[in-house]
């Protein structure tokens, strides 16, 4: 029995050249207008091209979704990576906030959550995403502080990670204004946080 040959890699580059207009409809028009049609005139093909990829929205979404998620996982992951005790807070705290300067990034995950509000297929992946990101970040506490058991540690990354996001709708303008009194604030609240350090 021969095996079914995996996908060429000028598939391969169509495949990634569709998931690319996807991602423009999506932060551009809103997840209900992301439908086979928009995205396929968005990437100046027929629809039937697009389907022979992506048959359904099901199946164009879910793996925009898992693209989208596996991208800030990776950075996630590549930022998490201590290589000192002690030595990266800071390091990690600046890169994620950087995040926010990115007008496509932030429009790309709001309307990823809204989806995720209405959608369980893309909740689901959502919720598995921030699981792994919250993982990530414990694992990344525990290794800047020797000794702290993982009880400790989940609960200060999952509230870090709630900081973070909750701080991208404001801090990138959608529901407010980006202060430097706010971010200094926010930058002290997010550190102590992560060393464990009450605030006033």
């Amino acid at each position: 029995m021969s095996a079914v040959p995996g996908p060429t890699s000028k598939g391969k580059q169509r495949r990634t050249a569709l998931l690319d207009a996807a991602e423009r409809v999506l932060s551009s028009s809103g997840g209900s207008q992301l439908t086979l049609r928009a995205v396929a005139e968005e990437a100046g093909v027929r629809l039937g091209h697009l389907q022979y990829y992506f048959p359904a929205r099901t199946d164009l979404l879910s793996a925009l979704l898992d693209r989208v998620l596996a991208s800030s996982l990776e950075r996630v992951t590549a930022l998490t990576v201590a290589p000192t005790h002690g030595s990266g807070y800071e390091a990690l705290l600046d890169s994620l906030l950087s995040d926010h300067d990115d007008p496509r990034l932030v429009r790309l995950f709001t309307e990823v959550w809204a989806l995720a509000a209405h959608d369980e297929e893309a909740a689901a992946a959502v919720r598995a995403f921030y699981d792994q990101y919250v993982t990530h970040v414990a694992a990344f506490v525990q290794d800047q502080a020797p000794g702290l058991s993982a009880a400790e540690a989940r609960p200060r990354a999952e509230v870090f990670v709630m900081l973070m996001e909750g701080s991208a709708l404001f801090r990138s303008g959608i529901t407010g204004r980006r202060t430097a009194g706010a971010d200094a604030r926010l930058r002290e609240t997010a550190l102590a946080l992560l060393a464990g350090v009450a605030t006033r």
